[in-house]
């Protein structure tokens, strides 16, 4: 079975003013949709970055692996590591660790795996966590991720969600999230305020839900100083420390130090990465991406490699859509390891998807694996051509968190460490 052709699809859809280390999310967000045809007629979809650097080589890519054997794995990676050849993309917020020849490779080479083994799970009438070996659980838990808010957009009502910019606004959220998916643990997206007022929004977070397990992610801009400091108080509350300082040499001083595990997904981000990571001790939790880990398939290997070596998993998210959330839940649910909630921005599509409704839901925080073969979704072809419009019509080509935030408030750095 082989690949006659194969259609990219750039979308943009609504995204609230979300803060973070880097700035504030632009009011579109960017995604791209990878639709794979057979010469056999059946289809499958894979969902990516919709950064105009990377759309331009996914472009390129889905032109060179046509006529592909949608089994041959190895052959199409090897024609998307031969396109790329030296060239690196970098993402100009920086929230997902360094950027490499390799790590462009993979993420390149990503949609088109995952709409592979969508394919080759239709063809086998069977879901494609059987293609990874089979659920190991039957739903996948997902954490309430909270976010640092405005109200809304600068000159743009107030959203459905409200402003959250102290703990107090923080624990209504994570309220409304809760209340209206089930969630069983909760994250706080840090590096916004002063660690102090950070931390004070956790231990509000702890007295309002004594018994969910809690993460905070400050996106690298605390010192080694700040992050052991912060680290030390924190004792008790967290499940775990989700990048508090940069790199592995920074992480391993900050884990030798501090009480709870330390978790990446910043400075363990290729394979290359996790020999110095697990010398150093840096890690005790490596949150997966199969965006940029090279697809399901090498994101299970992945897996394997650290359940060997005593690190849990978790998984990494980026603002997505129900492809995305389909491929994530097949993984997480054929994989022992993930011991950890996955993460999910989900609620702050607040609806919009490309995926017809009724396949992918939340029951207790945890979403079941699809039921259909292959990914178990289909793409809303309405949905699709109206968020392709939005992309055409938006303006946004490439998320730029710091820029739009400097728009708001010029003297904004991003600068690391800044606490």
């Amino acid at each position: 079975m082989r690949i006659r052709e194969i259609h990219v699809t750039p979308v943009a859809f609504r995204d609230p003013p979300l803060l973070n280390a880097a700035g504030v999310h632009e009011p579109w967000a960017l995604r791209t949709v990878v639709e794979v045809v057979t010469d056999e007629g059946l289809t499958g979809l894979g969902e990516t970055y919709g950064d105009l650097d990377h759309l331009v080589r996914v472009r390129a890519a889905a032109e060179a692996l046509r006529g592909h054997d949608v089994y041959g794995d190895n052959a199409m990676y090897a024609t998307v590591a031969g396109l790329v050849g030296a060239d690196v993309v970098t993402d100009l917020h920086g929230l997902t660790g360094t950027s490499s020849r390799a790590k462009t490779v993979d993420r390149i080479f990503s949609p088109f795996e995952v709409a592979c083994l969508d394919i080759r799970g239709k063809a086998a009438g069977r879901p494609v966590v059987d293609l990874l070996g089979g659920r190991v659980r039957d739903a996948v838990p997902y954490s309430a991720y909270l976010f640092y808010k405005w109200g809304g957009h600068p000159g743009a009502p107030e959203d459905g969600f409200g402003a959250a910019l102290d703990p107090a606004g923080v624990v209504e959220q994570a309220r409304l999230l809760i209340g209206r998916y089930g969630f069983g643990s909760i994250k706080l997206k840090g590096g916004v305020f002063p660690p102090e007022q950070e931390a004070e929004a956790i231990r509000a977070l702890r007295e309002a839900f004594p018994g969910h397990p809690l993460r905070l992610d400050p996106n690298a801009v605390w010192s080694v100083e700040t992050s052991i400091r912060v680290g030390r108080e924190l004792d008790g509350l967290l499940e775990y420390l989700e990048d508090p300082t940069e790199g592995i040499e920074g992480m391993a001083r900050v884990a030798a130090e501090v009480p709870m595990p330390l978790a990446t997904n910043m400075c363990v981000v290729t394979p290359e990465h996790l020999p110095p990571a697990l010398r150093a001790g840096a890690i005790g939790v490596l949150l997966t991406d199969h965006h940029y880990w090279g697809g399901l398939v090498r994101s299970a290997h992945i897996a394997t490699l650290c359940a060997t070596f005593g690190i849990a998993l978790s998984m990494h998210s980026n603002s997505h859509l129900g492809i995305s959330l389909a491929a994530m839940t097949h993984l997480a649910a054929a994989t022992p390891a993930v011991t950890h909630a996955c993460d999910t921005h989900t609620p702050w599509q607040d609806g919009q998807d490309v995926v017809a409704p009724g396949a992918l839901r939340f029951v207790d925080g945890a979403v079941p694996v699809p039921d259909g073969p292959g990914l178990g979704v289909e793409l809303d072809r309405d949905a699709l051509a109206i968020m392709n419009e939005q992309y055409e019509k938006c303006g946004v080509r490439s998320r730029d968190d710091t820029t739009y935030m400097r728009s708001v408030d010029p003297s904004f750095s991003a600068r690391r460490p800044r606490w």
